[in-house]
C-alpha cells in the first residue's frame, strides 16, 4: 500500500547523455530499481522537459530535466530491526529478488545469540518489511535458501511472496543451479562422483546432522568433481580442492557428505578432524557458493553469476600451491574463474 507520493527531478549532465530513460532514472539517488523506474514511465508518471514520456527506452539529452511522480509505501513493520550497518554485497538486484555475497561469520536469520545481526536484519534494512517475501516467516525476510554462517558466497533472496515461492520450486525441481568450492582432507582419487543418501538429526548431537537411513531422513544428493590434488606432508595426508553440485538444500549437507566419505572438510569445527596445523589455520570451514545458475522466474532472464574465492581461502590456496600435484581438465576450467591466479 502506498500512503502519498513525491516529485522528484534530475537535470541530465554530461555522463549520463544518451542514456536509456528507465536505466538513467534508476541510478539517481532515491529511486528504485530499473524495473520499477520502467513501470512509472509505463504508467505515465515521468516527464521529460514537461512532456510526458513515450518509451523507457527513448534516450535522455543533455540538459533534460526529467521529472518523475514516486508513490512513498506504507511503513510495513516487523518483529526484526533494521540494521543498516551490516554490508550487502549484491551482484544482482531489480524489482523480483536479489543475488547477494553473503560474508563468512554472518548469520542468515535470527537464532540464539543473534537477534539484530543477520542477513535478514540487513535486507529487512535494505528493502522494508513490505518489500520481502514472507513465507518463511517474519524471522526470515526474504530468505529463500541459507547458507551456514561460515560459508561464504552467492545466495538468492526474494522480495515479495510470488517470486519467493517461485524460487523456492526452482530449489526443489533442482533446476536452480548451485556450486559450491570446497577444500578437503586427503587425496580424493576419482575426478568425480555422486554421493546419494538420507541425512537427519544426529541422534547423539542435536547440533548435528548424519547420514541416515532412518523413516525420517530427508534424501540428500551431492555431485563432486576434483579441481587439484596436493601431496600430502609429514603432519597432513594431502588435500583436494573439489567442486560440488548440490542437487538438493539439506542442513549442512555437504560437510556431511564430505564426512560421510572420508574427507572431511578443512577447518570445519564440528565435523571436521583435523588438527589446527592440518586445518592450515582457519577457523572456519572451507567451503563458498561460488556459482550460481537460474532462469528469473518473473521475467525469464537467466542469471548466471560467479563469485571468487575470499582472502581467507586463497591464502590457504597460496599455501598449498608448491605442492599441487596438477589440476584435472575441470580445475583448469574453474580456478582462474575463482581467483587464483597460479
Amino acid at each position: 500500500m502506498c500512503v502519498g507520493s513525491r516529485i522528484a527531478s534530475f537535470l541530465v549532465g554530461p555522463p549520463e547523455e544518451g542514456a536509456r530513460l528507465d536505466a538513467y532514472l534508476s541510478s539517481q539517488d532515491g529511486m528504485p530499481s530499473r524495473s520499477a523506474c520502467a513501470k512509472l514511465i509505463e504508467s505515465g508518471k515521468v516527464t521529460i522537459n514537461g512532456t510526458l514520456a513515450d518509451s523507457k527506452s527513448e534516450k535522455v539529452a543533455l540538459g533534460d530535466r526529467i521529472q518523475a511522480e514516486v508513490e512513498e509505501p506504507e511503513d510495513v513493520g516487523g518483529p526484526l530491526a533494521p540494521n543498516p550497518y551490516i554490508p550487502l554485497d549484491i551482484r544482482f538486484e531489480d524489482g523480483y529478488l536479489i543475488v547477494l555475497s553473503k560474508q563468512a561469520g554472518l548469520v542468515c536469520h535470527p537464532a540464539p545469540g543473534h537477534v539484530d545481526d543477520t542477513l535478514a536484519n540487513a535486507l529487512v534494512a535494505h528493502c522494508g518489511y513490505g518489500h520481502l517475501g514472507m513465507l518463511q516467516g517474519e524471522e526470515r525476510p526474504g530468505i529463500v535458501h541459507r547458507l551456514d554462517r561460515d560459508t561464504s558466497g552467492l545466495m538468492v533472496c526474494a522480495k515479495d511472496d510470488v517470486t519467493q515461492k517461485a524460487l523456492q520450486d526452482l530449489i526443489r525441481l533442482r533446476v536452480l543451479d548451485r556450486r559450491y568450492v570446497v577444500l578437503v582432507q586427503g587425496y580424493v582419487a576419482p575426478d568425480e562422483g555422486t554421493i546419494v543418501t538420507g541425512i537427519a538429526r544426529s541422534t547423539k548431537d542435536r547440533l548435528r546432522m548424519a547420514v541416515s537411513d532412518a523413516p525420517d531422513a530427508r534424501e540428500a544428493i551431492t555431485t563432486f568433481k576434483t579441481l587439484e590434488r596436493f601431496e600430502a606432508g609429514r603432519r597432513d595426508e594431502g588435500y583436494s580442492l573439489l567442486e560440488c553440485h548440490l542437487y538438493t538444500g539439506r542442513t549442512h549437507q555437504i560437510r556431511v557428505h564430505m564426512r560421510h566419505i572420508g574427507h572431511c572438510v578443512v577447518g570445519d569445527p564440528l565435523y571436521g578432524k583435523g588438527t589446527e596445523i592440518q586445518n592450515l589455520g582457519l577457523t572456519r570451514q572451507f567451503l563458498h557458493s561460488w556459482h550460481i545458475r537460474f532462469d528469473h522466474p518473473r521475467t525469464g532472464e537467466t542469471i548466471e553469476l560467479a563469485d571468487q574465492l575470499p582472502e581467507d581461502l586463497l591464502n590457504v590456496l597460496e599455501s598449498l600451491k608448491s605442492t599441487s600435484m596438477g589440476r584435472t581438465e575441470r580445475g583448469c576450467e574453474v580456478c582462474p574463474q575463482l581467483g587464483i591466479s597460479w
